[in-house]
């Protein structure tokens, strides 16, 4: 059986198909009855507008509004396995007049409506899609037994019927088929519905997008003053501590040199720890410049992750298509979010390979880390992925988790693209030994 045979014969079994069908099912109970509110409030709202109580019942019904859209949000993170931010709201101004024109002309409130609208028809159309061909393909697929039980009768609902056993075989056979189809159909409603999530009930105005990055180079100013503070601290209580050490020692050795009596012991002693202590600092001196920017960065992209991707324990795949070098910020970034992403898997999840791919695409330079571990990570405040997240959004980019229970889990990070020219930008392939999944 090829692989592609095995995948589709295991594919209804998998979390992510299980995931997905319940978000199906939830779909059209859970928009109807948000709909249903949202009509019956606004009916209210316009009935009372001529009083006070009517634009009162207007704002709480665009308040309900958005209430939905974070319950769909919340529904989206584990059916999903999309992570999506809340809007950003208007601030509030003192006075009535302000905050009724705020609260009725909140950007986010009336997404959220227009994500109710759109909801209703795409989730009976998903129920529709799915659970149709999911009880054709049962019924079809258990046909020979129905045959015997209905002794050649027609099956009720679907109009199926054979003149003999034999000839009903091959509708089985369709039927198996469609059965085995519904999780990629399934697969196809989840991505589309994930876009009006992302688009409608996710941050999306101009002023929401200028906070973001308010709040991002706020982040990038914090980063790199714990980046420096950090530097200094290792400095100060390693090399610096270390480099007393030797000066001391190399001191006392030349004052046992400069007195009468010496004892070669004594000051070969003193110059060996000396030696010892100089090396240790050489050591921590590297280090601590690899952790600023390694060395195998130089040689490019390609050449470091696949540096990294030799020294893991199980099989990573580095795959690095751009022919240009990106900017040096930007290809640092990337190195960082590809070993800790590596290294946080390791921790957490069961895989024994891992693809790790660097491609451009729209003038994004994209990162993607997928592992067949056994899923389940999420965005997190303070986690290692929120902490990406962050970094990410200095140079305004960004970070897209889908981790269904079981897996795969695929992170996706795109960057824009600062390219500079390179006379020789190194495409990197390799394999190599690596880490264990990604479900942390």
């Amino acid at each position: 059986m090829t692989r592609y045979a095995r995948r589709a014969v295991r594919e209804p079994f998998r979390r992510r198909t299980a995931s997905e069908f319940a978000w199906v099912l939830l779909g059209v109970p859970v928009a109807l009855l948000c709909l249903c509110a949202l009509v019956a409030g606004f009916a209210l709202g316009v009935l009372f507008s001529p009083v006070l109580a009517g634009i009162a019942l207007l704002a709480g019904t665009l308040r309900g509004a958005r209430l939905a859209g974070r319950l769909h949000r919340t529904l989206a993170g584990p059916l999903l396995g999309i992570a999506v931010p809340p809007p950003v709201l208007r601030p509030l101004e003192p006075g009535i007049g302000k905050w009724t024109g705020n609260r009725l002309g909140e950007p986010a409130s009336w997404r959220a409506v227009a994500y109710l609208l759109l909801r209703v028809p795409m989730s009976l159309a998903g129920l529709a899609l799915t659970v149709y061909p999911l009880v054709f393909g049962a019924a079809a697929a258990t046909y020979p037994l129905w045959w015997f039980l209905l002794d050649g009768a027609v099956l009720p609902v679907f109009d199926l019927r054979t003149g003999t056993w034999l000839a009903s075989l091959p509708l089985a056979g369709a039927g198996l088929l469609t059965l085995l189809a519904v999780p990629w159909v399934l697969h196809g409603i989840a991505f589309v519905d994930r876009l009006p999530v992302r688009g409608l009930l996710g941050p999306a105005t101009l002023s929401a997008r200028v906070r973001e990055l308010e709040r991002s180079r706020a982040g990038a100013v914090d980063d790199a003053a714990e980046r420096l503070r950090r530097i200094e601290r290792d400095l100060h209580d390693g090399a610096q501590a270390h480099l007393v050490a030797v000066a001391m020692k190399l001191g006392i050795a030349r004052d046992a040199l400069g007195a009468g009596n010496v004892d070669l012991d004594q000051v070969r002693a003193l110059v060996t720890a000396a030696h010892g202590g100089a090396t240790r600092t050489l050591t921590e001196l590297r280090d601590l410049a690899r952790g600023i920017r390694p060395a195998g960065l130089d040689a490019g992209l390609g050449v470091a992750l696949s540096t990294v991707a030799s020294q893991s324990a199980a099989g990573v795949t580095v795959d690095v298509r751009p022919a240009h070098r990106p900017a040096a910020a930007v290809e640092t970034i990337l190195y960082f979010a590809a070993v800790e992403l590596l290294a946080n898997a390791a921790k957490h999840a069961g895989a024994v390979a891992v693809r790790v791919l660097v491609r451009e695409a729209g003038g994004d330079l994209v990162l993607t880390v997928t592992d067949e571990g056994h899923g389940g990570a999420r965005l997190v405040p303070g986690g290692g992925l929120d902490g990406l997240v962050r970094r990410v959004g200095t140079v305004d980019g960004r970070l897209d988790v889908h981790s269904p229970a079981g897996g795969p889990t695929v992170v996706t990070i795109a960057i824009p693209d600062g390219r500079q020219e390179a006379a020789a930008a190194p495409r990197g392939f390799a394999r190599s030994k690596g880490w264990g999944g990604c479900g942390w």
